[in-house]
């Protein structure tokens, strides 16, 4: 019986796996925390578009050039802004109450937002992905993913400006059901598209830098437990070959 409760419960959340807060479908990121190049370009683009108003608290610069293979001063000259110093922990220079008085709520800390969102890095690839113009809103954007989101759309000049395509129900309801380019951006929706998975890929390895060591000592278990298993058949076929 316990079970079986089990498997119902896995089945009832099955189709909350590749779902938003919102409702909205998640996109596959197809991150890979092996592209260090990736890594890199996502780390200039947090920090030419993201770092003003987010932190990453929980990362210092000295870690970040360690893991992606950038030297002190590749890391002072392109990453750091301000007068922050290459041991310190990467934060931002607005303050709670500044961010509350701009955009009515202070911009949160993202060095865990891949792994505390349901979809990790895909949440965060669909979220910049599913912004849209709407004059609703106080900051004239809104977002598929995370609708009413108090952030402005910092990406529109590289990905352009989409606007929002209704259905409407039987029951007069209006449903979005896709985003249209209606002005493009500098980048095409392809290119548009590494953007967001850069910076994806680069806020999962924020999310737990250790997963770059953890990935990279995993295909040397694998050998150690396969050379082990067959010594120990060995050791068995030895053992038992007197027996019998």
């Amino acid at each position: 019986m316990t079970k079986l409760r089990f498997f119902a419960l896995l089945l009832a959340l099955a189709p909350a796996v590749g779902l938003a807060a919102g409702g909205a479908k998640l996109e596959h990121s197809g991150t890979d925390l092996g592209d260090r190049a990736s890594l890199q370009r996502g780390a200039g683009l947090f920090m030419n578009y993201c770092a003003g108003c987010h932190s990453l608290s929980m990362q210092r610069y000295s870690r970040l050039g360690e893991d992606l293979g950038l030297s002190q001063e590749q890391v002072e000259r392109f990453l750091i802004r301000g007068n922050a110093k290459y041991g310190e922990p990467i934060n931002t220079g607005i303050t709670a109450g500044d961010g509350e008085a701009w955009f009515g709520k202070a911009a949160p800390d993202l060095s865990l937002v891949a792994r505390a969102k349901l979809g990790g890095p895909d949440w965060v690839y669909s979220y910049l992905k599913g912004f849209y113009v709407d004059e609703s809103r106080p900051l004239g954007w809104n977002n598929t993913v995370f609708p009413g989101a108090s952030m402005p759309h910092v990406l529109w000049e590289l990905q352009g400006i989409q606007r929002p395509v209704y259905d409407v129900d039987a029951e007069g309801q209006a449903h979005l059901v896709r985003l249209e380019l209606v002005k493009p951006g500098r980048l095409s929706p392809a290119e548009y598209d590494r953007v967001a998975r850069d910076i994806s890929a680069f806020l999962q390895y924020v999310a737990e830098p250790a997963a770059l060591q953890r990935e990279s000592v995993g295909v040397w278990v694998i050998l150690f437990l396969a050379l082990f298993t067959l010594l120990a058949w060995l050791l068995k076929a030895e053992y038992w070959r007197d027996v019998h």
